[in-house]
């Protein structure tokens, strides 16, 4: 809630679907995350290519300086719509909740990720220089002088 990526749904509203909470452990630490399974099944596909393993390698054949990065908390870059945040309600023991920005979990959120990057670099994309598979991005050169243009 602090990062402005849930806020309650408040007691007044109707709340017609809500989704259960999955509380996860990694390394010594809890993260809880929306079951949205059973929303999942009701999602029509938003078929956009992800990058294939073997053409992204093919890409890295020739390169010599490469810079990988990550885009931290990327997907929660994407402002939910309305809609979008009544069907991504979650109920939790001391309330329901609702998402503000895209989350982890939804169908179609790697695809609309990915459609979102390749639409904000798409030169840098087709010159082959530059890679981006989802929240990951890299650059790879064959020279240090174009890796740092």
């Amino acid at each position: 809630m602090k990062l402005g990526v849930l806020r309650s749904a408040g007691h007044n509203e109707e709340a017609e679907v809500t989704n259960p909470v999955i509380i996860t452990w990694h390394n010594d630490k809890s993260r809880m995350v929306g079951n949205f399974r059973a929303l999942n099944t009701y999602t029509t596909p938003d078929w956009f290519p992800i990058p294939r393993v073997h053409e992204t390698l093919t890409q890295f054949s020739k390169a010599i300086f490469i810079t990988s990065m990550h885009a931290l908390k990327g997907f929660q870059q994407n402002v939910l719509t309305p809609h979008a945040r009544k069907l991504l309600r979650i109920i939790f023991h001391c309330g329901i909740y609702e998402y503000l920005r895209m989350t982890f979990g939804i169908k179609n959120a790697p695809s609309h990720y990915q459609r979102m990057m390749n639409t904000i670099f798409p030169h840098e994309l087709s010159e082959g220089w530059l890679i981006i598979y989802i929240d990951d991005i890299i650059i790879c050169s064959e020279t240090w002088k174009l890796h740092l243009e």
